[in-house]
């Protein structure tokens, strides 16, 4: 195998500070001390679940709010009254009631 074949495998698996493409490439693995260090430090199990996203933002715990219902309901009245009246005045461009 070519170094740069090797290199492009483990690019997302080595952080690029802690392991080189010499150290990872050679034939002995005395080099590789820090890299097990560092993944042996790694916190192991099923990571944490995140909470996000808009509903746990804006309606749970203490942020919980209506303004973003208002705000939609508000923004679809604007928008739909501007096309309204858009086509009220592409009616009148050539009749007049």
């Amino acid at each position: 195998m070519h170094a740069s074949l090797v290199r492009r495998q483990l690019q997302g698996l080595i952080p690029p500070k802690i392991a080189t493409p010499k150290l990872v490439s050679g034939e002995s693995g005395t080099g590789l001390g820090p890299l097990v260090d560092f993944y042996s430090k790694l916190p192991k199990g099923h990571a944490t679940p995140r909470v996000g996203g808009i509903k746990a933002r804006l309606f749970s715990g203490a942020n919980a709010s209506g303004k973003p219902i208002v705000a939609v309901i508000v923004g679809i009245f604007a928008i739909s009254y501007t096309l309204d009246y858009n086509m009220h005045l592409k009616h009148h461009k050539n009749h007049a009631h």
